[in-house]
């Protein structure tokens, strides 16, 4: 198994109105595809390239091409050959998946239309490392549309969906990465991106922070022209203000894991639908009458219980944080240590970013049948590594999908190897991918065209105001209608008739 990887707030954004409102075969237990000699590079200390599988729905899963992509000679239709993608000849099933996500992604596609005139990334090079999905794909159609550069690797070594990277690459975008790479395999694909002649990066979108590691490790001196980073997750943006407490963060990085409309829309819709996709998907399970346990209660963990008391499961939460505890009684459910109810609970997911939130002894006591799963960001959750041992036998029933079974002939269900669920055994809801997609696009604007010296060598959360507007490109969607204020209103708020409607510190 690969080893586990994976504030200031802005004050100004004058000039920033005038840019964004323009005119598997299945493989036996164990086993990772790897090129034999290749040597393997160290692992970052980022969990993000090893966190999940890719999602259930591509058409290469039941390929049986073993070849790796890196010994495969492919060009596209127009003769370009910098790219490394599984198969060039999936090209059509992408790009219908792409049509399908831009339905659901109206405010890219708004963005796309007001911006493409003004080019407002007109001499940007973005170099990204995110999961490859159709939903990413029209984030880097819209960027170059911006007039961006672009070059492409994963941050996932099992979210890549073949079809998509191949339609990328069929469009001139250069993209490396194929679902099920090696570790080399990964490390190669972002060195590809970064390390080329003749073009060099000068932004940077990052989703758990492997690419900054890397440009930091082996290109120091890139920094220099690199005028920002993005960074989507909470690995990635952790280590960003650990680079800048410790004085080694050397440009400015905009953290968009912490904005409302990452941590209210992302983070609790999306989980509050994927969860129930994802086990049901893969175990057929009915949800009523389960007792589960939630560990955790921030964002993601809401959004599964939510989903499951619904569909009438009794749900247990455990939680460190007193005022999330609070929150998870007054919504009506039992707070528990997990030692209490391990023994009587028929599904633990985890949902907390901590490591060993579910160890050894907790797996030895729960029931058969038990089911196990994750909806973190990391695979660090659940004490994995200590099932590998030669008394308990493992069996894989379908793919993401693993009995562990005891000497005794008990079995828990082991899904995605304790990986991220939703994106491993399921699919995840386009149009609120769509919110998160706009703000890191909008990101990348404001650093891009910021005057020098508003942002220094640190980290900052977005204007509200750009949250604002991220959420309004959406509510056309819904036929919604917003009230606007009078000028009396206003005044007697103190507001500005157009927003921000809310100040930094408050918590929606």
């Amino acid at each position: 198994m690969l080893s586990s990887k994976k504030k200031y707030i802005v004050n100004g954004n004058a000039g920033i109105k005038a840019q964004i409102q323009f005119a598997d075969q299945k493989q036996e237990f164990n086993k990772r595809p790897t090129k034999i000699g290749r040597r393997s590079l160290s692992r970052s200390i980022s969990q993000s390239s090893t966190d999940s599988y890719s999602s259930a729905a591509s058409y290469t899963d039941s390929s049986d091409d073993e070849t790796s992509p890196r010994d495969k000679q492919q060009k596209n239709s127009k003769g370009s050959s910098d790219f490394c993608v599984k198969n060039i000849k999936q090209a059509e099933f992408g790009r219908r998946e792409i049509e399908i996500a831009e339905q659901e992604m109206p405010a890219l596609m708004a963005l796309r239309k007001r911006a493409q005139g003004e080019k407002p990334l007109a001499g940007a090079k973005i170099v990204g490392c995110t999961h490859i999905t159709a939903q990413t794909a029209v984030l880097m159609e819209t960027l170059g549309a911006l007039g961006a550069q672009c070059r492409w690797a994963a941050c996932n070594i099992y979210s890549t969906l073949n079809e998509v990277a191949a339609a990328l690459a069929e469009s001139g975008f250069p993209v490396f990465a194929w679902k099920g790479e090696s570790e080399d395999d990964f490390w190669w694909c972002i060195d590809r991106c970064v390390n080329v002649e003749g073009w060099q990066p000068n932004m940077i979108l990052d989703d758990g922070g492997d690419l900054t590691h890397w440009i930091y490790k082996k290109y120091p001196n890139m920094f220099k022209k690199i005028k920002g980073i993005v960074e989507e997750s909470v690995t990635g943006v952790h280590r960003l203000y650990q680079l800048s407490k410790a004085g080694k963060l050397c440009v400015p990085a905009m953290n968009v894991n912490d904005s409302v409309t990452k941590q209210k829309f992302d983070n609790l819709y999306c989980c509050r639908e994927s969860i129930l996709d994802g086990l049901k998907r893969t175990t057929d399970m009915m949800f009523g009458g389960k007792q589960v346990v939630v560990c955790g209660y921030g964002e993601v963990g809401k959004g599964c219980c939510a989903a499951l008391k619904a569909m009438g499961s009794i749900v247990y939460v455990t939680e460190i944080d007193p005022i999330c505890a609070l929150q998870a009684c007054m919504d009506g459910f039992r707070l528990v240590k997990l030692n209490e109810v391990i023994r009587q609970v028929d599904i633990v997911i985890t949902c907390t970013g901590n490591k060993n939130v579910v160890t050894r002894e907790h797996l030895d006591r729960m029931k058969n049948s038990c089911i196990v799963c994750n909806m973190g960001h990391s695979n660090t959750e659940i004490d994995v590594a200590s099932l590998r041992t030669p008394e308990l036998t493992w069996e894989r029933v379908r793919s993401q999908v693993d009995h562990v079974i005891w000497p005794d002939g008990k079995r828990i269900v082991l899904l995605a190897e304790g990986r991220l669920l939703n994106l491993s055994c399921s699919t995840v809801p386009t149009f609120v991918l769509s919110i998160t997609a706009t703000t890191q696009a909008l990101a990348l604007i404001e650093l891009y065209n910021a005057p020098e010296g508003r942002y220094k060598q640190d980290v900052y959360l977005l204007p509200k105001k750009m949250d604002e507007y991220v959420a309004s490109l959406h509510l056309p969607t819904f036929d919604a209608h917003l009230t606007e204020l009078t000028d009396e209103q206003a005044k007697y708020l103190g507001l500005n008739k157009n927003g921000p409607f809310k100040p930094n510190y408050y918590r929606y």
